[in-house]
């Protein structure tokens, strides 16, 4: 039974390209922990990461936290986070489990650190809140934070990146039944939402960048990965097919069999209860 306040057609949307999902997707940059550890003013006993998703940002804490635990309610992105666990060999101060943002398995006031790496924004903010306040302790750090899409590249190639999200939103909106859509909170409120909920006593925006590696085949990896793109492909009308080889092509031409470091940007609200 999926609790009140979440919609089953957003759990859903990243069914079925878990592997994908986690090749392609930046790993959370390490130093989250450093900067969340100094907000709270130690090492942290337990952190929480809910939205975990395939543990791209939830293994980072395995050596910065005496326990972690990523909290994700698809079963499929959940699946392979277990499955990355299992082969990484003995991880006692990590585990996983099936859960929801605004019915975590913890009791009141235990965590330390609770975060939402590419996920608030698909979780019914009030009640999400709310529970984030029941769990954290007095002194405890809220963060939710995401990377800009897409990866600093080249014009051409970023403007065609955002046409193909954009056009993906009308066809789903042309084809998709509404109610098998999904509803996503703007991340510019996502501040807005912190300070208004009254679960803290402080709360801002930090900025930063990270640099990874990337080639043709993983900047058209990070566009597949889009839950939009994904929606339509599956709706198997087509209508991106031409658009999406052209991009392909595009990257290939930039990259010419190259692997190059590409910039990450990301924005990260922060409470304090």
């Amino acid at each position: 039974m999926i609790p009140a306040d979440n919609s089953k057609q957003n759990i859903d949307r990243f069914l079925g390209f878990q592997d994908d999902y986690d090749r392609y997707r930046p790993a959370a940059p390490p130093l989250v922990t450093g900067l969340l550890s100094n907000y709270l003013g130690g090492r942290p006993s337990l952190v929480a990461d809910i939205g975990c998703g395939t543990g791209l940002s939830t293994f980072l804490w395995q050596h910065a936290a005496d326990a972690v635990v990523g909290v994700e309610p698809n079963p499929d992105m959940l699946g392979k986070a277990v499955e990355k666990l299992s082969m990484s060999g003995p991880a006692p101060s990590l585990s996983f489990v099936q859960g929801y943002s605004n019915q975590l398995p913890f009791a009141a006031g235990s965590v330390d650190i609770i975060t939402c790496s590419q996920s608030f924004h698909w979780m019914e903010p009030v009640s999400t809140l709310r529970e984030i306040g029941r769990c954290l302790r007095p002194g405890g750090v809220f963060a939710a934070y995401d990377c800009d899409w897409p990866l600093v590249l080249e014009p051409g190639i970023e403007a065609r990146y955002n046409h193909l999200l954009s056009a993906a939103d009308a066809l789903l909106a042309e084809h998709q039944p509404e109610d098998e859509r999904v509803h996503k909170w703007d991340k510019e409120g996502h501040l807005s939402r912190i300070k208004e909920s009254g679960e803290f006593s402080y709360a801002r925006e930090i900025v930063f960048h990270n640099s990874e590696t990337c080639d043709a085949e993983r900047f058209v990896g990070l566009m597949l990965s889009q839950g939009g793109i994904q929606a339509v492909l599956k709706l198997g009308i087509g209508a991106l097919d031409q658009e999406l080889s052209q991009f392909r092509e595009a990257a290939e031409q930039y990259f010419a069999g190259r692997t190059l470091p590409v910039l990450i940007s990301y924005r990260m609200r922060v409470g304090i209860k």
